[in-house]
């Protein structure tokens, strides 16, 4: 038995129609199938479950559900706390579009982020809304700490990158590194080797370092902008470098905090099909401004925005993903462009080419979305979840 869904406008990577009114059909995890146009009887197989879109919401649109490849918490609940944390926080942005994610986790002790590491590679194996995880320091720029606690960043050593490495059994998924740093592109060389994704960010790197790292394979870059020196016409830095590059992906976080609207347009055009859009989203998301910690610091939430208590420093975001789609359509961005930016491209960025689409093939995952962008029914793996 399998799920059809029709009367939607089928928006995003995979769609038959480009962005046309259709139809697609689950069976189990997968997409057996999908079309254009009225939905044809030979379509459906006996004892499926059929759905008319809009009926549910009027203009309805179906997307392939969300990837955030950037997200430390939700919900109350933060990723370093451990599995009953990581599904809780996930729940709450399953229910904002985000069916898959990778989680990351801050810096910590090595052995500490290792045990961590192997926490999420054990849900991975159980739950495939969980894609491994990203480990976000310890090997970043003490100058560009952000919201990691300085005193435990380190220079990558090769032991330490083979031992988190190992920890996560195959399902780390990338290390943010400052490739400046000493034995920093010997590590980018590292993890990649590993299939793991080396992304540049938390640096100081000018621009030729930047394309050193990227020769040496690093493919993302941790939220383009923040965390590394600025545009300089005549000191480019690293977001020139790695937005020229077509092998690089780009991660924005679009909550109208850590970019200006106006940067984010200029990034889409700069680096077409290579903005991933991510929330770096910590506990406090979804509940009340207040008091939380990300890691070891503390951090106040007012108005939506997170901040290091005794610094100042953005301490991650508020964000979910609906909302990012909603922030970048709302600055300029084509609607089937932020909806590649939310499905295809981190799918690609983490080699993940069954995920974020619409075609036959892929996975059963998808969004309902009404004429304002709202998330009105998640389906993860075939299954409705929202």
């Amino acid at each position: 038995m399998g799920t059809v869904i029709h009367s939607a406008r089928l928006v995003g990577p995979g769609s038959p129609g480009a962005s046309e009114t259709g139809w697609v059909r689950f069976e189990g995890s997968t997409i057996a199938s999908s079309g254009t146009g009225a939905l044809v009887p030979e379509a459906i197989a006996h004892g499926d479950e059929v759905l008319d879109a809009s009926t549910i919401v009027p203009g309805a649109m179906l997307t392939p559900g969300f990837i955030d490849i950037h997200c430390h918490g939700g919900g109350g609940h933060a990723f370093d706390d451990g599995g009953e944390a990581i599904l809780a926080a996930r729940a709450a942005h399953r229910a904002h579009g985000t069916t898959r994610a990778v989680i990351s986790l801050v810096t910590a002790d090595i052995d500490v982020l290792a045990r961590r590491a192997a926490t999420v590679a054990e849900l991975a194996r159980s739950h495939p809304d969980v894609l491994g995880s990203h480990l976000e320091g310890p090997f970043l720029d003490p100058g560009h700490h952000g919201a990691h606690d300085p005193a435990l960043l380190r220079a990558p050593e090769p032991r330490d990158v083979d031992t988190l490495l190992e920890a996560g059994a195959g399902t780390v998924r990338q290390i943010t590194v400052a490739p400046e740093l000493s034995g920093g592109l010997d590590a980018v060389a590292r993890i990649v080797a590993a299939d793991a994704a080396a992304a540049i960010g938390h640096t100081d790197a000018d621009a030729e370092t930047t394309r050193e790292a990227i020769d040496r394979g690093a493919t993302i870059l941790t939220h383009a902008f923040n965390a590394m020196p600025g545009v300089h016409h005549r000191r480019p830095g690293p977001m020139p470098a790695a937005a020229a590059d077509e092998h690089v992906t780009l991660e924005l976080i679009a909550d109208g905090v850590h970019v200006d609207p106006d940067v984010m347009r200029m990034l889409f055009l700069a680096a077409p099909g290579r903005v991933a859009l991510v929330t770096d989203a910590m506990a406090a998301t979804g509940m009340p401004d207040g008091a939380y910690t990300l890691g070891t610091l503390g951090v106040d939430v007012a108005r939506g925005v997170a901040r290091v208590r005794e610094t100042g420093a953005i301490a991650g975001s508020t964000l979910t993903q609906d909302e990012a789609l909603r922030r970048a359509v709302a600055f300029g961005a084509p609607l089937t462009d932020a909806v590649a930016a939310l499905t295809a491209v981190p799918a690609r960025a983490i080699g993940r080419l069954d995920l974020g689409s619409l075609a036959p093939g892929s996975a059963a995952d998808a969004v309902l979305l009404d004429d304002e962008l709202r998330v009105r029914a998640v389906w993860s793996a075939g299954t409705r979840a929202v």
